[in-house]
């Protein structure tokens, strides 16, 4: 069972599995089509593709909602289902960019009691680059039950976020680029900043030069190092709509930290509260 990473010479040897399920997360902020076209014209064999705002995202609700507002389990369950996706079943999935759309889905499994998921280490680049199998070919899933058993200690909202503020037993940490962090170079959000006492821990520093993750044993040196002794389950991860926090949780995951907590809203949905503070 893959439930952190899996290599491209592994999943090569395994993609034509009867019980996996390959899922393509291409996806580009500044053109929200550009990952399904890409993946059109080619994909990894028997991959599916999921769209980050239509199939891992609920619609926005303008002035209470961040970017990416999680979507109904009850409606995942049923995608999931469609995807084939089931009890036993492995599930990799896969971006263009170091994991960092892919892990959305990584997390958003688990949170649903799925741990049977791992991300592709290097990605849709390092398959390319190392000429492995592909295809323009879309396959026919044949469905499955997917059985939703949501771990809501797992979530964090804004309420619980503000509660936790001051708290010396919890961390809140960042994963957005440090200038956006320091309130620098703000393009997506109208508000620049970040949540008050936060960490700075960009998910880029989960990877090497390479594009592949960090072994185990740095991972775990990089976040002891900001985290200290506190437990994952009282570590709240954001970012700018809780996608790319979720490479923080992941890289947590594999570092052996434990299971953290996703504050799914995110700075696009602390700021629409003007009444939350700002940090400096």
């Amino acid at each position: 069972m893959y439930q952190t990473f899996i290599s491209t010479d592994e999943l090569s040897q395994n993609y034509s599995h009867s019980d996996w399920v390959i899922v393509d997360c291409r996806f580009a902020l500044n053109d929200t089509e550009q990952g399904r076209k890409s993946y059109r014209e080619a994909h990894i064999p028997g991959a599916l593709y999921a769209h980050l705002d239509e199939d891992l995202s609920s619609p926005i609700v303008p002035g209470k909602t961040g970017r990416h507002p999680l979507p109904d389990i009850n409606v995942f369950a049923q995608t999931c289902g469609r995807w084939g996706i089931g009890e036993g079943v492995q599930v990799i999935v896969y971006d263009d960019s170091v994991g960092a759309i892919a892990s959305r889905l990584w997390w958003m499994l688990r949170w649903l009691g799925h741990n049977q998921v791992a991300v592709l280490d290097g990605g849709w680049k390092h398959w390319q680059q190392e000429e492995r199998p592909m295809t323009d070919q879309i396959p026919v899933p044949e469905a499955r039950t997917f059985n939703a058993q949501a771990r809501m200690e797992r979530v964090a909202d804004a309420q619980a976020v503000m509660q936790f503020l001051e708290s010396p037993d919890f961390r809140i940490v960042d994963a957005r680029s440090a200038d956006r962090y320091r309130g620098e170079n703000e393009t997506i959000d109208p508000v620049a900043g970040h949540i008050p006492n936060a960490l700075s821990m960009p998910f880029m520093g989960n990877v090497g030069a390479d594009g592949l993750s960090l072994s185990p044993e740095d991972l775990k040196k990089r976040f002891r190092s900001s985290l200290g002794d506190v437990a994952a389950d009282k570590t709240i991860c954001y970012c700018g709509s809780g996608v790319t926090a979720c490479h923080n949780l992941l890289a947590m995951n594999h570092a052996g930290i434990g299971d953290g907590v996703l504050y799914p809203g995110s700075w696009s949905e602390w700021i629409t509260d003007l009444d939350r503070p700002i940090g400096q």
